[in-house]
């Protein structure tokens, strides 16, 4: 049987009910690489117009950037990197950044978080919108490595005919990324509840 906390509001909680969902929390946590790669999957057969599906131009990004030399927290960035589509249509690149950013760092969440916008140099003005719109953060320490991240990877993984690896490849590297928060609100009570 599982055991639960037996407040009805928060303010009524005690340390007994917090530990319980602690430990409750920690095992669920221990869960989100399997959670992440469904979600993945979810990409597989969404072409969206684009001359590939959207896991096919993930997996094609996270094969440039690994056989690029990249480690692993930015080939798993670059899996990840448009994870966002299916519920933040508007804002995708949002989404897969607050999902990153406990585990990668600064730099990395900064570029996931920012692509969109860098990416639109390539397609905006077919748009009616400024391909220059990334230029407002020519001054980010991070610019340079989004303006790469995009060039080298992301913007050139459309390619029907490249052989990117299978996602079996890459599911050890996320899960050693996301097996230990770097950065999270909750690590102190993920580390006191074991």
């Amino acid at each position: 049987m599982h055991t639960q906390a037996h407040f009805t509001h928060m303010q009524d909680g005690t340390a007994e009910d917090w530990a319980t969902i602690a430990q409750h929390f920690s095992a669920y946590a221990a869960q989100l690489p399997e959670r992440i790669l469904s979600h993945l999957k979810l990409l597989d057969g969404d072409f969206g117009g684009f001359p590939i599906d959207r896991l096919a131009h993930s997996l094609q990004t996270a094969t440039r950037a690994h056989l690029d030399g990249r480690d692993e927290e930015y080939v798993v960035c670059a899996l990840l990197h448009d994870i966002g589509d299916t519920l933040g249509s508007y804002n995708h690149a949002d989404i897969a950044a607050a999902m990153l950013k406990p585990f990668v760092s600064a730099e990395l969440h900064w570029m996931v978080a920012n692509h969109g916008i860098f990416q639109g140099y390539y397609f905006f003005h077919h748009l009616g919108m400024d391909r220059h719109l990334r230029e407002q953060f020519k001054d980010h320490p991070h610019y340079q490595a989004t303006i790469d991240f995009c060039a080298k990877y992301d913007a050139a993984a459309f390619d029907p005919d490249f052989e990117n690896l299978p996602l079996s490849f890459f599911e050890p590297m996320l899960r050693r990324v996301f097996a230990q928060p770097k950065n999270s609100l909750y690590q102190a009570a993920m580390t006191h509840a074991r």
